[in-house]
């Protein structure tokens, strides 16, 4: 058996685990990072970066569909499906054997196996036959050891025909038919995925609209999109149970006026929601104290064990892999000890990367008036916008909410082409406390999409030019 002394152990290598490990040799701490599979976690793995790649397929697989717009004449094509698995597959090794490198870049020692809390000071770790290799004596302990697919009752996952994200990410065929239970970012995503190949495809959501989290204008743009594709949109609706019957799956349904009905396809997605991983790693050997699942931390990241901390999605949420390393440095440099900021969770952009894209921040219309404000509000269309009009993808708008009295911004709610690298402007503006006459008086290249923000801006105080 081996034995390590150390300044600091991270328990999991995902996008909070890893850049805590960095952050904390940077600092000049002696860092262990303990994980039993893949370095990079879920995220790098069997999350984001992944299911990026096969998006990327799809709005491939639609450009093709629409290539006579763009003058090209594609009449006979085939695609080869499981290249398609196999090119998001090699993105993710690739990005996990990064880590790797960079590991070994700033001596980080990475120890394989699971790690197991046996007392404040001391670290088990595991093979898979669940015999003991190594013990580690830290002076700290990062605990940051994801999350999964939240399971119900009823809902069989069996991971052949009733399934999660993650065999959703190998699926052997482009099915004819599949149901997601769940309108979250994960839900609308596959959704986008499986109807580019050609899949029938069905969403259950219990709310009463799809990505019920983001605002409410956003949610019926991307609803009227998805239905223009041919997505079938169940909301209001809940999943009673779902189970594979020979070579398909059986979903029963119950309606907002209770009446309860079964529907088949090949396949059924569970995409509702995620729990932690909190089983198996000691917590309770030590009273960590948890909170609605998911382990209870300060300001600083720290539990109620005052040299243990907690990063990520075990930690709450938001579950967003940039939130768990933003937790992650924090964490790595209070215990470096420098005097840090913590972390404006009012402040964290989310993402959804189907097409159109979405991208939020900070408060939505709604919740700002439910907390008081009286709002502006500036809507700008990107069928006004002609870079939009040029790449052609001239769908959604820009959004933006401010408080009319001093002209805060409160938040930016975004669909349409590349959002996704939009949002990080707002955020920056949100973060430096900037007001829409900042915004809209700051001069944006033309022709850009960002010019969307700026207009929006200047639309809530009845200045745009283009609309």
């Amino acid at each position: 058996m081996n034995t390590h002394n150390c300044d600091l152990v991270v328990i999991g290598s995902g996008p909070g685990g890893y850049v805590a490990a960095i952050r904390a040799t940077q600092l000049g701490l002696d860092t262990i990072c303990v994980e039993k599979e893949n370095l990079g976690g879920v995220c790098l793995n069997w999350g984001c970066i992944p299911t990026k790649a096969l998006l990327k397929n799809a709005e491939y697989m639609n450009f093709i569909k629409h290539s006579a717009d763009f003058g090209f004449d594609i009449k006979d094509f085939t695609y080869d499906f499981s290249k398609v698995i196999k090119r998001s597959r090699d993105v993710a090794s690739k990005m996990s054997n990064g880590i790797g490198f960079l590991f070994k870049k700033y001596k980080v020692k990475h120890v394989k196996g699971t790690g197991k809390i046996s007392n404040k000071n001391l670290i088990q770790v595991f093979d898979d036959n669940g015999e003991q290799t190594d013990e580690i004596n830290p002076k700290n302990i990062i605990i940051a050891t994801g999350s999964r697919p939240r399971m119900f009752d009823g809902i069989e996952v069996d991971r052949k025909r009733v399934i999660t994200s993650k065999e959703a990410m190998v699926i052997p065929e482009a099915p004819k038919s599949i149901l997601i239970m769940g309108a979250g970012a994960i839900g609308v995503e596959f959704a986008y995925f499986f109807n580019a190949y050609g899949a029938k495809v069905t969403i259950i959501e219990m709310l009463d609209r799809i990505l019920p989290i983001e605002d409410t204008d956003v949610s019926q743009e991307l609803s009227r999109h998805y239905k223009k594709a041919g997505i079938s949109l169940l909301t209001s609706t809940r999943v009673l149970s779902a189970k594979t019957v020979g070579e398909e799956v059986v979903v029963k349904i119950q309606k907002k006026d209770g009446t309860e009905e079964e529907i088949k396809a090949d396949y059924a997605l569970n995409a509702i929601g995620i729990q932690a991983n909190l089983e198996n790693i000691g917590l309770e050997n030590l009273g960590i104290a948890t909170e609605r699942n998911f382990i209870k931390v300060d300001k600083f990241m720290r539990t109620n064990v005052d040299n243990i901390f907690a990063i990520g999605d075990i930690a709450g949420p938001p579950w967003l892999a940039h939130k768990a390393s933003a937790e992650g440095v924090l964490a790595a440099e209070f215990i470096a000890g420098h005097k840090v900021q913590p972390i404006d969770y009012k402040n964290i952009p989310g993402c959804t990367y189907c097409q159109p894209q979405v991208a939020s921040v900070g408060l939505t219309e709604q919740k700002a008036k439910e907390a008081g404000y009286e709002v502006k509000v500036g809507k700008f269309p990107f069928t006004a916008s002609g870079k939009a009009h040029a790449i052609g993808e001239a769908v959604g708008f820009a959004k933006m909410v401010f408080d009319a009295k001093h002209g805060e911004l409160l938040g930016a709610h975004l669909i349409g082409p590349e959002v996704t690298e939009m949002i990080g402007e707002v955020t920056l503006a949100r973060s430096l406390e900037a007001t829409a006459k900042t915004i809209f008086k700051t001069i944006h290249p033309h022709p850009t999409l960002n010019e969307a923000i700026m207009e929006a801006s200047a639309a809530a105080w009845g200045e745009a030019t283009n609309i």
